[in-house]
């Protein structure tokens, strides 16, 4: 499907991209010492703050990722939303106040208030990139998924775009330009998503009785690519994939139903046919691969119902294994959001224990409302007539396009803004790690705060380029699905030291160590050796992993406490012993 740039898109885009460089060089002034720079001097209001964990948070996975899961395959991306959502309840009631009372800059901090060690400094900030970098995939892509509509680029051009942009964002301020930052688009995009929900109600659902036909896409061995039999291309006598999206039966056989109330939109879709599309390939003899679309009628109850997308088929599924892959992923949404260290440090920009709590509570008001929206605007793209086949991440951009050419020159500027503004935090946490966790405490490096600021400066460009490159090679994946990994990786690494140091007497540095790298290590390794990522990333075969399913949470997270746990009781102190 070919993307034609938009002059208004680009002007509204290069608007807010230079309003947000302006604000990180108004602000740079305020980040000359490691407190302004790391912490913004914790003086960030809290209902800022609160908006801006929401800007944070709400990455490119929220709004892109989820949104296209919807789209292609109805509720099921839903259910990344109450994993994402559910993941605050533990934000919330175990993680903020104890995070700003221990912590002053990065998340080693916490764990590391009772015992001044610095292998617990090593562990963190190990932990702390890992995180960070592979959280950080997903946003590029997103990013480069954006850029192909809105400036008609290719994809590695606006994940370049991107890393510099973000790159220069944090080394101009750092946490008080990201939060401001994240505040505007976070409070952006909640009232243009809306703006965009209310539009897909007053339009209602239209059918379309005439079944579309299947499309093929033939990439051949010398690289060049046929589209259902001529050439890849839009000069005459050449060929684009057809955008799709379609309702082919309403309730009582009508073919309009005009505005629609919130419930009466799902109650109709309820008792409607939509066409779906699947997807198959096949490899030819001749070295050539064809993938072929094809519409399938499906009944709208079945797609409010959970485990059509191949993620989560394993609700419906009867082998074991798969609903333990389920499990396992909503395990680690809902244990990985108190444990992500852009989300940790956030905690740190405010004045006290109380601005904490209510910063949070904003922010899962903020968060919670969007993801209800998502529902609307995944399903909404589902019938829009406007989806790409080859690429979920672009549903939301698409839907606002078929809409109107403002209402898409906006959502997609503000999502690109919401890249700029989570791969901020991200690199910033990054940053942190490197200078205030393994330099200066592990190496004993002794630094003044102006040198503290300038490495982490530079530690920023070089997380930013490895982000880069990332972001280039993982283009093909959906953002949602590898959003999952950063999630597994923080709850198995994370969760455990930071919940038994907060909750038991008896946890030793030893045990957080040991803690931090078990859970780092083994969903690492789990991932690498997962079926998913045999297929998606290394090309083989699905069936030659030598894992039982693909997500590690249910394995590794326990795993974590086990570790400490254990670790702990055999190097207790002799006299806690001897007590």
């Amino acid at each position: 499907m070919s993307h034609e740039p938009s002059t208004l898109a680009i002007l509204i885009f290069l608007g807010m991209v230079g309003i947000t460089l302006g604000i990180s060089f108004y602000l740079g002034r305020k980040a000359k010492d490691s407190a302004g720079y790391f912490a913004a001097h914790g003086q960030i209001p809290w209902f800022v703050n609160g908006v801006a964990f929401a800007g944070d948070y709400l990455s490119a996975a929220s709004f892109l990722g989820i949104c296209g899961m919807i789209a292609f395959y109805g509720y099921d991306g839903f259910l990344y939303s109450i994993g994402y959502l559910a993941g605050w309840i533990v934000a919330l009631f175990v993680v903020a106040e104890p995070m700003k009372r221990l912590g002053k800059f990065t998340f080693a901090d916490a764990l590391n208030a009772k015992f001044n060690s610095p292998g617990i400094k090593l562990a963190a900030g190990v932990s702390t990139l890992a995180v960070s970098i592979f959280y950080l995939i997903p946003q590029m892509v997103g990013a480069g998924v954006l850029v192909r509509p809105l400036l008609g680029w290719e994809h590695w051009q606006g994940v370049v775009m991107v890393g510099a942009v973000v790159i220069v964002i944090v080394v101009t301020a750092g946490m008080v330009s990201t939060t401001w930052v994240q505040f505007i688009k976070g409070g952006m995009l909640i009232v243009f998503s809306s703006v965009l929900t209310v539009m897909i109600l007053q339009r209602g659902l239209h059918a379309d009785p005439e079944l579309p036909a299947a499309q093929a896409m033939v990439k051949q061995a010398d690289g060049s690519v046929l589209v259902n039999g001529l050439p890849k291309g839009n000069e005459p006598g050449e060929a684009q994939l057809k955008p799709v999206g379609s309702i082919s039966k309403l309730p009582g056989g009508v073919e309009k139903t005009g505005a629609l109330g919130p419930l009466e939109f799902f109650s109709t879709l309820e008792q409607s046919e939509v066409v779906l599309w699947s997807k198959t390939e096949t490899k030819g003899d001749d070295g050539s691969t064809t993938t072929t679309f094809s519409p399938k009628p499906t009944p709208g109850s079945q797609i409010l119902q959970p485990g059509a997308s191949p993620t989560f088929a394993g609700i419906r599924s009867e082998k074991f294994s798969d609903k333990l892959n389920f499990l396992s992923l909503m395990l680690a949404l809902f244990c990985g959001t108190a444990s992500l260290p852009h989300i940790l440090i956030r905690y740190y920009t405010v004045k006290d224990e109380a601005a904490a709590r209510k910063s949070t509570i904003v922010g899962i008001a903020c968060i919670g409302f969007f993801y209800v929206l998502t529902l609307y605007m995944g399903l909404g793209a589902m019938t829009s007539g406007a989806l790409d086949v080859t690429d979920s991440n672009m549903a939301a951009p698409l839907l606002a396009r078929s809409m109107s050419e403002l209402l898409f020159a906006i959502i997609s500027a503000i999502a690109f803004t919401t890249v700029l503004g989570t791969v901020s935090g991200l690199i910033l946490a990054s940053a942190g790690a490197v200078t205030h966790d393994l330099l200066e405490s592990v190496t004993t490096v002794h630094m003044s705060d102006q040198q503290r600021v300038l490495v982490a400066k530079c530690a920023a460009v070089v997380v930013g380029v490895i982000a880069i490159f990332l972001g280039i090679a993982f283009k093909e994946l959906n953002v949602s699905y590898l959003v999952g990994w950063a999630f597994s990786v923080a709850a198995s690494a994370n969760l455990p030291a930071l919940v038994m140091l907060l909750f038991w007497r008896g946890t030793t540095k030893q045990g957080i160590i040991a803690a931090v790298l078990v859970g780092m290590i083994s969903s690492l390794t789990w991932i690498l050796l997962s079926g998913d990522t045999y297929a998606s990333v290394y090309g083989w075969d699905k069936a030659d992993s030598i894992v039982p399913f693909s997500q590690p949470g249910i394995v590794t997270i326990p795993l974590g406490f086990a570790t400490l746990i254990v670790v702990s009781l055999i190097t207790q102190p002799k006299q806690r012993l001897a007590a």
